[in-house]
């Protein structure tokens, strides 16, 4: 086994470590701006260092080139996808964790209040 082996496969590993983490962060957080944030940074990184390690792995110049705009789409793409749910979810009257202490966006946005689930 090469070193480029040892070391694509422990991208990999700790690739699919972070997915799986942000996937226990979307089932263990409190509420769905937390969850957002789970879902967004960690399996941005997460993908972004298995691609690495597949581009290790491949060995390629087009490999990496085309691996690397992936990351580079995923990296722009999914924050903006989080910050759009969050938005979302709070002008919809999603509740807040009741460790949220400051509302900073009170000022700017009118919260409806859910009583129940829609139909």
């Amino acid at each position: 086994m090469s070193a480029a082996d040892v070391i694509a496969t422990a991208l990999i590993r700790i690739g699919a470590a972070l997915i799986l983490l942000a996937g226990i962060g979307v089932l263990r957080l409190p509420d769905v701006l937390t969850r957002a944030n789970a879902a967004t940074k960690a399996t941005g990184l997460g993908l972004a260092v298995i691609l690495a390690g597949v581009a290790i792995e491949i060995g390629t110049t087009r490999a990496a080139v085309v691996l690397g705009l992936a990351v580079l789409i995923q990296l722009l793409t999914s924050p903006v996808s989080g910050h759009v749910i969050g938005r979302a979810a709070y002008r919809s009257g999603a509740p807040l964790w009741e460790g949220t202490h400051t509302d900073d966006l009170a000022a700017y946005y009118e919260r409806t209040e859910l009583d129940g689930p829609r139909d």
